[in-house]
């Protein structure tokens, strides 16, 4: 294709014009340079706006973190502590990730055990999930190991009463004969360091929902194990068995525990359940079981 005749300096000229738009758009700002200092250059195909010397505006380092206190804690992280060194102190410091903690409400659980990362704790508590993979039975029996299927084995159902939980559509159905399945959780591969698990031997809470049928007895029983790095027990939670009688009003009920001042060495988190039906009737009549979950919580619960 033939280029067009004086097309380079049109184009070349449009740059410029969008550069200077680019300028006059900057907001007014004590974070900004004046506009006469600052220029535009090209990376990636964007325009951004930066000063002639590229030099930040010496504020004292107390100013800075203030600052960052209110910017979001990933744009602190994945932006500021770039921008030059003295950002990078700031935003790597203990006092900073302290303050960060204290403000947003996250509290240690024992004030003597301290973390040595705090920036660590603070993601930690702020981004608190379940560790339980497909709680619900959304993805079939994924995740899970089934450890018992005894009976006409595991099933698959619709709640028969709406769970307190809307979002749960699913549960775990078990027969006549003893159903169990469980599943382990690695905390160092969900982000739980070692030094973690030691230091500041987070709350470890698990909860679990389970209902009976209307028309027939059933048995739910559990089983939690945390374990170190051989897969040896340090502590277990199994509490007696929950019995349910025939012609019952078949409730949602839930189990919660939470593991506390458990020493070190834990590595792992086991998590079994299940039970049966108490008539040994052929197909599906006994306890379901849904919404399974395990939390390390390292912050304070409020």
């Amino acid at each position: 294709m033939k280029r067009i005749a004086g097309q380079n300096q049109d184009e070349t000229t449009e740059t410029d014009h969008r550069k200077k738009q680019t300028l006059a758009n900057l907001p007014e700002s004590p974070l900004h340079p004046p506009r006469d200092k600052m220029s535009v250059s090209q990376v990636n195909g964007k325009f951004s706006a930066l000063p002639h010397d590229a030099e930040v505006i010496p504020f004292p380092l107390d100013v800075w973190e203030e600052i960052f206190l209110n910017l979001p804690p990933h744009f602190v992280v994945c932006v500021c502590r770039l921008v030059c060194n003295e950002w990078k102190d700031v935003a790597d410091s203990e006092s900073f990730w302290k303050e960060r903690c204290r403000r947003e409400g996250y509290h240690l659980n024992d004030p003597t055990k301290v973390p040595r990362d705090w920036r660590m704790f603070y993601f930690l508590s702020k981004n608190r999930r379940n560790l339980i993979k497909n709680p619900r039975g959304e993805d079939g029996f994924q995740r899970w190991n089934i450890v018992q299927n005894g009976g006409d084995k595991w099933s698959l159902e619709n709640p028969r009463l709406p769970h307190p939980n809307p979002a749960v559509k699913k549960t775990f159905v078990t027969s006549y004969y003893m159903c169990t399945k469980e599943q382990l959780i690695d905390l160092e591969k969900e982000g739980y360091s070692p030094s973690l698990m030691d230091e500041i031997q987070p709350h470890i809470r698990i909860s679990d929902w389970y209902a009976p049928r209307w028309d027939c007895g059933s048995i739910y029983e559990i089983s939690v194990q945390l374990l170190d790095k051989n897969k040896r027990i340090v502590k277990t939670f199994s509490p007696e068995q929950v019995s349910f009688p025939q012609w019952n009003d078949q409730q949602w009920n839930q189990m919660v525990h939470v593991f506390k001042d458990y020493g070190p060495g834990v590595r792992y988190v086991n998590f079994c359940h299940g039970g049966r039906d108490t008539q040994f009737w052929a197909g599906h009549y006994g306890i379901r079981v849904t919404e399974s979950c395990v939390e390390v919580c390292p912050a304070l619960e409020t």
